[in-house]
Formats: C-alpha cells, sequence, structure tokens
C-alpha cells in the first residue's frame, strides 16, 4: 500500500518564530543576525593584520559555538535597468539621450556575460535551554508538574521570557565582539527571518534586501 508523501513542513525543523526567536522542534532556540562585511582585500597589510588578530580574538572569546551563514544570490538588475528606461524616455537633451541608450545597453550585455551577485553575511547563535523533568528543550519548562493544571499561560510565557533573555544575551556578547572587528550588526525580526527562510526555499522569488538599522 503506497504511503502518502510527507508535507513540506516536515522537512522543516523550525516548530515557530516567535519575538524575532526561532524555535526548532527538538526545542533548541536561534536567533540571528545579519551582518556588515569588509573587502579586506582593500586594506594594507597592516589593516588586514589587525582584523584577522581581531576576528580571531572573537572567536576564541565565545564560550559557545556560532555558525557563520553566507547567502549569495544572483543580483536582479531589472528594477535599475527600468528606472535608466524611464530617465530616457523623459530625456529633452537629445546628446545625453543617446548616451544613456548606449548606457544601458553596455549594462545589459554586461550583466548577461557576468554573474553579479549579492552576498548577506548572517550569524546564527543557538541556546539550548537546560534539561527539565528529564525532558530536553524549550518546551519541557512548559510541561505543567503533577498536581498542576494542564493550563498555565503564565508559565509558559515567562519560560519563553526566560530563556529568550538567555539567548539575547548571547547574541550581545556576538554583537559586542564584531564592533571591535570593525563590523556593524542587527538582529533580525520575526519577519525578516520569515521572509529569509521564504527565499531559501523559494530561490526563484524576487530579492528583498535585508537592510541593517
Amino acid at each position: 500500500m503506497a504511503t502518502a508523501s510527507k508535507a513540506s513542513q516536515d522537512f522543516v525543523p523550525i516548530k515557530e518564530i516567535r519575538d524575532g526567536i526561532i524555535i526548532l522542534k527538538d526545542g533548541s532556540m536561534r536567533g540571528i543576525l545579519i551582518v556588515s562585511s569588509v573587502n579586506i582585500a582593500l586594506k594594507s597589510g597592516d589593516e588586514q593584520s589587525s582584523i584577522i588578530l581581531q576576528f580571531q580574538n572573537f572567536l576564541n572569546s565565545l564560550d559557545f559555538f556560532v555558525q557563520i551563514f553566507i547567502q549569495s544570490r544572483k543580483y536582479d538588475i531589472r528594477p535599475y535597468i527600468a528606472q535608466l528606461e524611464e530617465m530616457e524616455k523623459s530625456q529633452l537633451n537629445d546628446l545625453l539621450k543617446i548616451q544613456t541608450h548606449e548606457y544601458i545597453s553596455f549594462i545589459k550585455n554586461f550583466s548577461s556575460n557576468v554573474n553579479i551577485m549579492k552576498k548577506n553575511f548572517f550569524i546564527v547563535v543557538p541556546y539550548f535551554p537546560p534539561t527539565l523533568g528529564g525532558k530536553s528543550g524549550v518546551l519541557s519548562g512548559f510541561l505543567p508538574k503533577k498536581g498542576e493544571p494542564t493550563t498555565k499561560a503564565e508559565n509558559l510565557l515567562a519560560d519563553f521570557e526566560e530563556h529568550k533573555n538567555q539567548l539575547e544575551q548571547r547574541m550581545y556578547v556576538v554583537e559586542q565582539g564584531l564592533v571591535r572587528t570593525g563590523l556593524r550588526s542587527a538582529k533580525l525580526g520575526t519577519e525578516e527571518i520569515i521572509e529569509l527562510f521564504y527565499k531559501l526555499f523559494n530561490p526563484g522569488e524576487m530579492d528583498k534586501p535585508i537592510s541593517l538599522t
């Protein structure tokens, strides 16, 4: 007898996203920071050594692991081309109109021969809530004890806030460490995380930029 195919959600380890915090199905939690970048190749030898040393010190200062995630996507120049074409139509000077048309042709030809990539840099910070009552994970703190009512929204919320604070403290440590290396970072909110995962699972969709605040 053929078994029914599993839903797509069965292959996604995320249980829910709440207040900018990812709760996985195993009960662990994740926070995501989007991080600026620096072109180290444009730095002098001394500056390169300093940046590398600072980043090494940052990694060595952490007493928990982090995941560095780089999202590399082909840059969509169609909105830029459309903007240039509107400028060409509204241009009154014939010489400027010709130059704009030639520039558009150059951009189209260049982008068709060269893959123009856009990269976003993220650091994923984990937190594993302590084991409670012989069960692991953040949801273990939500389980009622014997003799207690089965519904206690206050306890559930309090446990989540406690674990969230622990994770955000870790994220703050990472943010401060990145500042010393000359990098800016910002915590992704719930909508931004949903957008990020939507793009990961739907790579054909148009990109929308996630910007540092």
